[in-house]
């Protein structure tokens, strides 16, 4: 199948709608629920149903293409060469589990390490952003236009829990100079409402396959991305995520700094 990045955009989209059917379905009936690294990092048969699904469909229209996923994969992490799908089949499992609300697919396609295009769906919503360097960010239809560049006084701010509680890097210190602090609970739903203007950052640690679609599409709204020390995000490896608006993400930096 083409590589142009508007195709890739619409059969992502496409994917997404045929994944929200089988979720709504598969959600009338009783969860088989396991626990991976600890008691709050759930996998459900849902997640590997939808992460098979999607594969799938990736290996069938792309099969050239390598791909990075949450629950199992046979890419190599470290090799980022050509077309890479990061795929997260339900991000935000916990919600997923204990709400049934609040929680996303995303994809997020990569060549050569570079973004190409991404797609996050709020599936309960059944509304999707996606968009790419070389196109124009949508919501649900409406193209979306460059972000204000706000001081992180006058913005909301997604955080992690465990992070803003402990105050690692100073992070509920941060939380608490913003306009004020938001959980989610969930990657892909962070970056909806900082695409939407909702929220003018989001800070956690996160694995690739969390960050790859949020910042595939919100770099063209204004966003910038960087780790805690600001280097380039590596998408070869799981580390914290500062993605703010200009002058907020300035100003995180020098707070995590301790300056």
């Amino acid at each position: 199948m083409t590589q142009d990045p508007e195709k890739i955009r619409q059969t992502l989209i496409s994917w997404f709608a045929e994944s929200r059917k089988q979720i709504l379905a598969a959600m009338a009936k009783p969860l088989d629920v396991a626990r991976k690294s600890n008691r709050n990092d759930l996998v459900t048969n849902v997640d590997k149903a939808n992460q098979k699904f999607l594969i799938n469909h990736i290996k069938t229209d792309y099969p050239e293409a390598g791909i990075i996923g949450e629950e199992g994969h046979a890419h190599d992490d470290t090799d980022l060469s050509g077309l890479v799908f990061f795929v997260d089949p339900i991000d935000g499992t916990m919600n997923f589990v204990k709400q049934q609300a609040h929680f996303a697919i995303m994809i997020g396609v990569y060549r050569d390490g570079q973004p190409v295009v991404g797609a996050i769906m709020d599936v309960m919503r059944n509304e999707v952003l996606s968009g790419g360097p070389e196109m124009p960010v949508t919501f649900a239809g409406r193209t979306l236009t460059k972000l204000p560049d706000l001081q992180l006084k006058d913005g909301l701010l997604g955080v992690t829990g465990p992070m803003t509680i402990k105050n690692r890097l100073h992070l509920g210190d941060i939380a608490l100079a913003s306009s004020g602090p938001r959980m989610s609970g969930s990657a892909g739903m962070e970056f909806i409402e900082i695409a939407l203007g909702r929220q003018l950052g989001y800070v956690s640690y996160l694995q690739p396959w969390d960050v790859a679609a949020g910042m595939a599409i919100t770099k063209g709204l204004g966003v910038q991305f960087s780790r805690e020390d600001g280097s380039p995000i590596d998408l070869r490896q799981p580390g914290v995520v500062v993605a703010a608006t200009p002058q907020a993400h300035r100003t995180i930096l020098t707070m995590m700094a301790g300056k």
